[in-house]
Parts: C-alpha cells; sequence; structure tokens
C-alpha cells in the first residue's frame, strides 16, 4: 500500500510541459510551476519539447545527467510520458494534473486542476522525501506499472492506468481527434459515430494461463478505475495491489451497448451478465479472426500504442509518485 520511500537530498527536479498547450495557458502554468519549485528551494530544469517524442529524449537525457525527481505538467498523456521515462529508475514522478482527463491523478488523489495544491504537495512530498520519513502526510506513493511488449519480445511502452483495445480504442482514437467539447463529453461523441460501422471484435486473452476466446466489444486492462475522463472501467481496480483487473465485455448489439455504455460514469456495468472482470497478473491479447472483426489499435492512459498482439505484464512498486501516503 502507499508509504514514504526514503532517498536521500532532493534538489534537482526535472519539468515536462508543453507549452503551447491549451492555446497559451501552458506557457503561463509552466512559469507557475518554475517559479514554485524554486520558491520551494528546488532547482528545476525545464526538459519540455515541442511533441512527445522531443519532450521523452530530453527528459531521458535529463534523467542521465541525475534528477531527484521528474515533474509533468498536464494529462494522462503527459502521466504517460513520465511513467515510461521513470519506471524502474527509483526516481519519483510528480504530477500537476492541468489536462482534460487527469484519469491517473484523479485515481490516486492528487489535486485535480489546481496548480497551487498540486506545488504544495510536490514541496511537501520532496522534502519529506529527501529527510527519509513523510512530512505532513506527503512522500513517494509506491505504485504498479504495466510494461507493453510483444509475445516474447522486450518492454516497449509502459502504462499506468488502462490499455484498452476494443470499441474503447476506436472511440479513444476518434475523441483524441475531436476539438469539442474540451471534456468527456467527446467520447459520447465519438462513440455516437464509432457506432455507425461496429461489428464485434474477435479476441483470444490468455490471463495467467487462463484463456478466454470470443467476439467482443470491449477488453480493457486495468491497474486503475477509470479512463476517458472519468469513465470507471474497472471500478474494483487499484494501483498498488499486484494485480491488473481485466474487463471483456462480450459482442453486444448496438442498441444494448447504447445502454450499456453510460453505466461506465458509475462504474455498475461490471454487473451486467455480459461485462466479465478478471483478475491477473499477465495478459496476452490476440486477435482472432475467426470469432469476429480486427480489434482497433491498443490505447494506453490515452496514449496510442500498437497493434495486437500485446503482452501486458505487471510490475508491482514499479514507479514511485510524490503524493499524500498517509490518508491526510
Amino acid at each position: 500500500m502507499a508509504e514514504a520511500a526514503a532517498r536521500g537530498p532532493t534538489g534537482r527536479v526535472g519539468l515536462v510541459l508543453n507549452p503551447t498547450s491549451g492555446k497559451g495557458r501552458g506557457a503561463k502554468v509552466r512559469e507557475r510551476v518554475l517559479a514554485g519549485l524554486r520558491a520551494a528551494g528546488l532547482d528545476p530544469v525545464d526538459l519540455s519539447g515541442p511533441d512527445l517524442d522531443a519532450a521523452t529524449a530530453r527528459a531521458r537525457a535529463g534523467l542521465a545527467q541525475g534528477l531527484d525527481a521528474l515533474v509533468v505538467v498536464g494529462g494522462d498523456g503527459m502521466v504517460h510520458l513520465g511513467a515510461n521515462v521513470v519506471a524502474g529508475t527509483g526516481v519519483p514522478l510528480g504530477i500537476v494534473a492541468v489536462g482534460t482527463g487527469n484519469d491517473v491523478a484523479r485515481d490516486l488523489g492528487l489535486p485535480v486542476h489546481d496548480v497551487d495544491a498540486s506545488l504544495a504537495l510536490l514541496r511537501d512530498a520532496l522534502i519529506a522525501d529527501g529527510a527519509g520519513g513523510a512530512g505532513d502526510g506527503a512522500g513517494v506513493r509506491m505504485v504498479d506499472a504495466v510494461a507493453v511488449s510483444r509475445p516474447g519480445g522486450l518492454t516497449e511502452h509502459w502504462f499506468m492506468a488502462v490499455l484498452s483495445c476494443g470499441l474503447d480504442a476506436a472511440v479513444n482514437d476518434r475523441a483524441n481527434r475531436m476539438t469539442w467539447p474540451a471534456d468527456g463529453g467527446r467520447y459520447v461523441r465519438a462513440l455516437l459515430a464509432e457506432l455507425g460501422g461496429y461489428v464485434p471484435y474477435g479476441y483470444r486473452v490468455t490471463m495467467d494461463g487462463r484463456v478466454w476466446e470470443g467476439n467482443g466489444t470491449l477488453v480493457a486492462v486495468a491497474n486503475t478505475r477509470s479512463f476517458g475522463g472519468g469513465l470507471l472501467i474497472a471500478p474494483s481496480a487499484e494501483p498498488d495491489d499486484g494485480l491488473l483487473d481485466v474487463v471483456i465485455a462480450d459482442g453486444l448489439s448496438r442498441s444494448r451497448l447504447l445502454r450499456l455504455f453510460p453505466r461506465l460514469y458509475r462504474g455498475t456495468h461490471v454487473t451486467d451478465p455480459a461485462v466479465h472482470v478478471h483478475r491477473a497478473r499477465s495478459v496476452l491479447i490476440e486477435p482472432l479472426l475467426a470469432r469476429g472483426a480486427a480489434p482497433p489499435v491498443a490505447f494506453g492512459d490515452g496514449e496510442r500504442l500498437d497493434a495486437l498482439p500485446l503482452q501486458c505484464d505487471l510490475h508491482p512498486r514499479a514507479v514511485g509518485v510524490l503524493a499524500r501516503t498517509l490518508g491526510a
């Protein structure tokens, strides 16, 4: 469960943010975060880049030169970047959640759309981390992360929240290309658009050696509860319990899918007989064209990953997050 981790003195902090995001608002947040970190006696280093690849490369280069923490500013896409940089390194991840979805931050109990509260938490957690204990209920919370690879291959991606590869992924892909509305309503619009050509997909899902085959509407591998700006895809998932929640929905008709989808906002979809939740540490997802259409490209933390087949392996305590750790 949540705990504080002692790592020694803390000072040099990497910062990653896209300053062009939000029609200029990103640059203002960047200045506030830099100033706030300096005011806390820390040494922030701006590692932001013009796109995801450039920012990731700069963050990894900064980590190689020595960082006491990496702070990402934005939504789940920036958290995804941070996890892919720090997973397994022992360098903690700080999150200033000012994006559109913020599912990871919300599920970890972090401030959302509150820069001042985020800065106070980062300051308290970094000071506590450097002092070797949790001060004011803040420190490093060790959480699980998931390595994604081709079967038998090396890790290609990490994710902290949810990997989706069903209609949910197709909807995510379409929603990411939309500009209106700015909140989770994009997913409703995207769902309605995707339903026009929807047919169930064919899958083989192997979970710790147990195999499920069939046509399905949705397959999600969840380390946390929510995705898509508040959809409670796996309401019982915990990010530090050492297990993944694998949510599979049978191939549904369009009318039944429309009735089921609103229940994702409350997490009550898991009581539907067509929805199955399995728990596992290792999950292999393969397309099975004999049982349905080719599944969409998978998404992790809302970011486009790869086409199936994909292997997902849980790594306990792989990422330390600067957070409230004592129920504060």
